[in-house]
């Protein structure tokens, strides 16, 4: 059952992501004319949307059925023909780039008969969106050894997409000059009218696979999880680059509950009721309810190397090691990042406990039998199931936890690297983060239904 949740869960990901406000590397101008939608700036745009899928639907395209009266009302807003705020006239632009190959019948439609009809402004909109709709996709754009086949078509289709960037003219070109191009967009319209046409077996093709969904998943097959939007960097390679930072501090803080929290539910359970269980009850219950960068404040204050008190500096303010480190010994080394990581863990850790003895002690006290000997060789046993349990949750929870502790104690993990990713629309980003998070669930689970078998003896899996 892993595979078709970890697709499940991938799909309600991409499907929030994708639908969530914001458009990365969208143009701001709203006016055609204005000289920052250059020939340039809009060709590295195109670049820009095809090479991330960001000018296809999300789920399903059914864009082969475009209706002619959307595009026209598209290409009046854009034109100024129709009234409509600066927002309304962006988000046509925006429809009508997107829409791509499937809208240039309904353009040189447009275009033809605003032409006849005299309605300049519609006409040169339509001109304008035609010359970037109507070039072909390459196939493999990105391919750094495409076969021989590949490599002819692409050559063909960037020869017939440097002939169609010229059938462009200027707002204020004679009229002469815009009649010879609209001209030229109607012989070249006629040559390839097949092109346009989709018989049914493509239409479902291109419902289903012609997405955005339908591209990540390919290349998530082939274990490509693209690159970073913003620096164009391999997005796993930087995962892997963070992991060493968020784990040590996550897995660290994890192994380092279960060790403490284990025993003091069994001092716990064996002493119930008495002085010490309450103190212990009260101070574990305490440490749970201190917020971590409260926790993590109050640390840095007292106990790190800019306390005001010059006896407990004892610790670094941050980072993960000190500037000196690669000059370090091996046993230096790990010492100085232990010493970084001794705070962070601190405040990761004091939540944990609570959680972790709470369920044990329950468990332990449900035996009845308070002996130290027999919970020791009969109860802890039991009492694991449900410590097990947390397991399959705790790691992944920790790794988005700890945003904060990283943030404080300045250790570039996951969790600074995701949230500047949110901020900068960063989609590849965010999804490799939230998948590896997934999978660190799914393996939990796994992992926690397998010990389940080696705790209790009356568990077998057939």
């Amino acid at each position: 059952m892993m595979i078709p949740t970890f697709f499940g869960i991938s799909l309600v990901i991409f499907v929030v992501l994708n639908l969530a406000p914001g458009r990365p590397g969208a143009q701001q101008s709203a006016d055609l004319g204005q000289q920052a939608r250059n020939q340039d700036t809009e060709e590295s745009y195109r670049i820009f949307r095809e090479q991330f899928d960001l000018d296809k639907p999300v789920l399903f395209n059914t864009r082969f059925a475009l209706p002619r009266a959307s595009v026209l009302t598209d290409v009046e807003i854009a034109a100024g023909e129709r009234p409509a705020s600066a927002a309304e006239k962006i988000a046509a632009q925006n429809r009508l780039e997107d829409d791509g190959q499937y809208a240039v019948p309904h353009l040189v439609s447009i275009m033809r008969d605003a032409d006849a009809a005299r309605s300049t402004k519609v006409r040169d909109a339509a001109a304008y969106f035609l010359r970037l709709s109507a070039p072909r996709r390459l196939l493999h754009p990105f391919d750094r050894h495409p076969s021989r086949g590949v490599r002819a078509y692409n050559d063909a289709v960037q020869n017939e997409a440097a002939k169609l960037r010229d059938l462009r003219y200027a707002l204020d070109a004679p009229e002469e000059e815009k009649r010879r191009v609209v001209v030229a967009w109607e012989r070249w319209y006629d040559a390839h009218r097949d092109r346009f046409h989709y018989p049914f077996m493509d239409e479902l093709r291109i419902f289903f696979f012609d997405t955005r969904f339908a591209r990540y998943w390919a290349n998530l097959l082939c274990l490509d999880f693209g690159v970073s939007l913003v620096n164009r960097e391999p997005v796993l390679a930087t995962l892997f680059s963070k992991l060493k930072y968020s784990l040590s501090l996550s897995v660290a803080s994890l192994l380092l509950s279960y060790l403490i929290a284990v025993p003091l539910g069994v001092f716990s359970a064996v002493r119930k009721g008495s002085r010490a269980d309450r103190v212990l009850t009260l101070l574990l219950f305490m440490l749970y309810s201190l917020p971590s960068f409260f926790v993590a404040t109050l640390l840095l204050y007292y106990f790190s190397e800019g306390s005001d008190y010059p006896s407990l500096r004892w610790f670094p303010t941050g980072g993960f090691q000190s500037p000196g480190a690669a000059g370090m010994t091996t046993l230096g080394s790990i010492g100085d990042v232990l010493r970084h990581l001794a705070l962070p863990l601190l405040c990761l850790t004091s939540g944990l406990l609570d959680v972790i003895r709470a369920d044990y002690v329950r468990t332990a006290r449900a035996k009845g039998l308070p002996e130290l000997l027999v919970i020791g060789k009969h109860a802890l046993r039991n009492a694991l199931l449900p410590i097990l349990t947390l397991l399959a949750g705790l790691l992944p929870a920790i790794l988005g936890g700890s945003v904060i502790i990283e943030y404080i104690f300045g250790i570039p993990g996951m969790g600074l690297w995701v949230v500047d990713a949110i901020y900068q629309r960063d989609y590849n980003v965010v999804l490799v983060v939230e998948l590896f998070s997934t999978i660190l669930v799914l393996v939990g689970i796994l992992l926690t239904d397998l010990s389940y078998a080696v705790v209790d003896p009356r568990i077998r899996y057939e």
